[in-house]
């Protein structure tokens, strides 16, 4: 039996270039991070703004909800944040090449510091399976692995030719692997026992700057790209199945409400929602 995956339009709102997006685990709120500095809380329910937030002059990079402290952390453009999924503890990625952790209940003192890559550290990720573990993406073309316990990474992977903006776990049968996104306008996908690639997602025209794993009844990942489309890929066989065109300019971020298969992007020129609709046949 072959699945198919399709993106439909259903909503659009414009609004200035959102770099990020985060969804609150019950409330049908996203938040989005905006390159003017600003930071708005978008009701997908309502199609309604509720809330905009005056951060700073400089561009937002990444904005999350830490929804059990009602609060929401904000990375600005030189730097990007993960929050740890048990933990009072974010970690910070930065253009100083260094990756912190910061403790909200010692009143976010600076705890560790992590060093070892040699360019820009754009993403984070924690690992599923092991939350004292985490992977980083970084200009320097190199994927690490990290301890929390150590300051230095146990492992450094290469297979990009060019920069990496995103990394993301992501688990089919039971199996860990990861998948990254790179300036070399290709995504790849990594066995994560083995460390090794297993699969080049080749058909971007530009930067791929975001990427996600889908779990519904048919796995699938999605790909964006600043040449203002998003791809969806199978994620058993890797085969394309749908590519979905941006009407709102370069695919910044992607976010995805599970209980609703839709997928949000954050686009130059504002949120763009989808429905993900899967076939088989």
């Amino acid at each position: 039996m072959n699945s198919a995956i399709e993106i439909k339009k259903i909503a659009v709102q414009k609004s200035e270039r959102i770099k990020s997006i985060d969804l609150h685990p019950t409330e049908p709120w996203v938040l989005l991070g905006l390159h003017s500095g600003n930071v708005s809380i978008w009701n997908n329910n309502s199609q309604v703004t509720e809330k905009t937030l005056e951060i700073g002059k400089s561009p937002v990079r990444t904005v999350k909800f830490i929804a059990h402290k009602e609060w929401i952390v904000v990375g600005s453009d030189d730097g990007s944040v993960v929050v740890h999924p048990s933990l009072p503890c974010i970690l910070s990625a930065s253009d100083d090449k260094l990756i912190k952790l910061w403790d909200w209940e010692k009143g976010w003192e600076c705890t560790k510091t992590f060093e070892g890559h040699g360019h820009y550290v754009m993403q984070v990720a924690f690992t599923p399976k092991d939350s004292n573990m985490f992977a980083s993406a970084s200009l320097d073309c190199t994927i690490k692995m990290w301890n929390l316990e150590s300051s230095s990474p146990h492992l450094s992977m290469e297979g990009h030719s060019k920069g990496l903006n995103s990394v993301e776990f992501f688990e089919t049968d039971e199996k860990l692997y990861f998948i990254t996104g790179s300036d070399d306008y290709t995504a790849k996908v990594w066995d994560y026992e083995t460390k090794t690639c297993i699969q080049t997602l080749e058909g971007h025209t530009n930067n791929v700057t975001s990427t996600i794993c889908v779990k519904s009844d048919v796995n699938f990942i999605i790909t964006g790209s600043e040449d203002k489309s998003v791809h969806a890929w199978n994620a058993i066989t890797y085969k394309l199945d749908h590519v979905f065109t941006s009407e709102l300019g370069r695919v910044w971020t992607i976010g995805f409400i599970k209980d609703s298969s839709q997928i949000i992007l954050g686009c130059d020129e504002g949120v763009l929602v989808g429905q993900v609709i899967t076939a088989c046949s």
